[in-house]
């Protein structure tokens, strides 16, 4: 007899397994360091910060749109497969059990995040609000929790609605309601948060309406929302490891492929070729590397030490560097790469090249940025640190792991 509760179980401990098989390389020390690194400097001047913060500075404002969003993104994890839109369509009376215990995976998965985010503003709070006492946010992080929870229910609900933009309206009307809710409750006003918290549960209460008119379980949409959220968690174990679920995507980009692409017709400019165009139009790759660039740029610019904003240049031509190193393994599930008569050499060669082009330009930016922000000697400092810093790297450590 089937058993949805077992079943839960089982498929729990296969992703579990799936997920350490990549977190443990995800988690590993360059990782690690670099977090330590991030974490203790904005510590600091979060810290620093706080010590100047204006008076008429719109912290609940802020903090409450933070929360808000903070619930509002509730998905909900099923852990289903392809197969599973056949086999288990039968025995859908029979999957309340499976459901429920996807509902507590999801809500127990987000704790870390509601930690993470109520630290965060653990002391802007309490600096804005001096004579208020740690139950009172204690209390604040209750009501998250509970808005949590509902936010998570009427997410599952309306996964039984077909029409993407119906989806759309209501959790943008929930979003607003949830930013009021935290609004208000944040600037002391329990009657007006009252008053958006029954406006929340009118619209709580129409989604459950609306799901129990549903004829059955959206199990096609189930299954691609949670393809889709694996997708993305693969393409970003890609960047430390081998990873033969992911899916390549392939944008076309015709008019920056056409910028790259000019070079000599030759056999040696092979894998040149062929790593400018994966870089440009395959996988994340540029949207990645644009990234780090822009937020690198921002720490550069408003951290006002210089010897701290150097390292955070060297340290995001590091994280660049390090991740654009997955394009050497891009390809290794295409045969037709192996029949390329050329030598390997050629092929680390031209990765070797493309990496330092890179992060070279990527060098000239962050000096670009300490010149407009009037640091003349940090922007030479910038660009002949970062330029032997790349040659160090990739000639020390990127050779030999591409080896």
């Amino acid at each position: 007899m089937f058993d949805s509760n077992n079943f839960f179980k089982q498929r729990f401990s296969a992703h579990l397994k799936e997920l350490s098989r990549y977190l443990r390389y995800i988690f590993n020390g360059h990782l690690m360091i670099a977090m330590l690194f991030f974490i203790s400097a904005l510590a600091f001047y979060y810290q620093r910060w706080l010590t100047m913060l204006p008076e008429n500075f719109p912290v609940a404002l802020i903090i409450g749109a933070g929360l808000g969003l903070l619930v509002s993104y509730s998905p909900v994890r099923t852990l289903l497969k392809e197969p599973d839109l056949f086999f288990l369509i039968a025995a859908e009376n029979k999957m309340n059990a499976y459901f429920r215990n996807a509902l507590i995976y999801s809500f127990v998965i987000q704790l870390y995040v509601i930690l993470l985010v109520a630290a965060a503003f653990g002391p802007l709070y309490f600096a804005a609000f001096p004579e208020r006492t740690g139950e009172v946010y204690l209390w604040t992080l209750l009501v998250v929790l509970v808005f949590k929870v509902w936010n998570l229910l009427a997410n599952w609900w309306m996964l039984r609605i077909r029409d993407a933009g119906v989806r759309r309206l209501d959790l943008t009307a929930r979003t607003l309601m949830n930013i009021a809710v935290f609004y208000f409750l944040v600037r002391g006003e329990v009657f007006f948060a009252g008053v958006a918290t029954l406006l929340f549960i009118g619209v709580f209460l129409y989604d459950y309406s609306q799901a129990k008119k549903q004829p059955g379980i959206a199990w096609d949409l189930l299954v691609e929302k949670d393809q889709n959220r694996m997708h993305a968690f693969y393409r970003f174990a890609s960047m430390f490891s081998e990873v033969p679920h992911l899916k390549s995507r392939v944008k076309k980009r015709q008019w920056l492929v056409s910028l790259v692409s000019n070079m000599p017709f030759a056999a040696a400019r092979s894998y040149d070729y062929l790593y400018r165009i994966t870089f440009i139009r395959s996988g994340d790759y540029l949207g990645m590397y644009l990234r780090l660039v822009v937020i690198g740029g921002l720490f550069i610019y408003f951290i006002p030490n210089l010897w701290i904003s150097l390292l955070f240049a060297i340290l995001f031509l590091y994280l660049s560097c390090f991740q654009m190193m997955a394009l050497y393994h891009h390809h290794r599930t295409i045969i037709w790469l192996d029949l390329y008569p050329l030598e390997q050499k050629l092929r680390q060669r031209s990765l070797v090249t493309l990496l330092f082009q890179l992060t070279f330009a990527q060098a000239v930016l962050f000096a670009l940025v300490f010149l407009v922000s009037g640091e003349f000697a940090g922007g030479l400092l910038a660009l002949t640190g970062g330029v032997l810093f790349t040659y160090l790297f990739i000639n020390g450590y990127v050779k030999k792991k591409i080896a």
